[in-house]
């Protein structure tokens, strides 16, 4: 089975219901693929809950997810490092989260699942590779 690290804002989507290509994706092939997950995703996806039972349902689901890990100051290293080398081609990146994120998927030699256009960029720059749904 292929592992893929599933972005923040996909999970947003898929825990609000909001179709989208990746929400859907996610939902229709939890039992067909292995769902990665990184530091970075679990605390933006938990800081947004509000309520202390979907919290804990939340944090339990992400708790049985395979866990990327790596020295997290390398890994910083080599987000910076993008996100310099996109600014440097004029791309700014919004959150640049995302390329901590990315940098979790480009080490892991994954594929990353996103509902964010800046990911797109990223790829286009980089050696991230997205799902493409299309």
């Amino acid at each position: 089975m292929e592992i893929i690290l599933v972005d923040t804002s996909v999970w947003i989507n898929f825990f609000k219901a909001k179709e989208t290509e990746a929400s859907l994706f996610l939902k229709n092939n939890t039992s067909n693929i292995i769902i990665a997950t990184c530091p970075v995703i679990v605390q933006e996806l938990l800081q947004g809950v509000v309520k202390d039972y979907e919290f804990k349902a939340i944090d339990s689901y992400l708790n049985t997810l395979t866990r990327l890990r790596y020295d997290q100051y390398e890994l910083a290293h080599d987000a910076a490092k993008l996100y310099r080398n996109l600014r440097k081609k004029g791309i700014t990146i919004r959150k640049p989260n995302d390329c901590l994120i990315a940098t979790y998927a480009i080490n892991s030699k994954i594929q990353l699942l996103n509902d964010d256009r800046d990911f797109q960029f990223i790829a286009e720059n980089s050696s991230l590779k997205v799902m493409n749904l299309n």
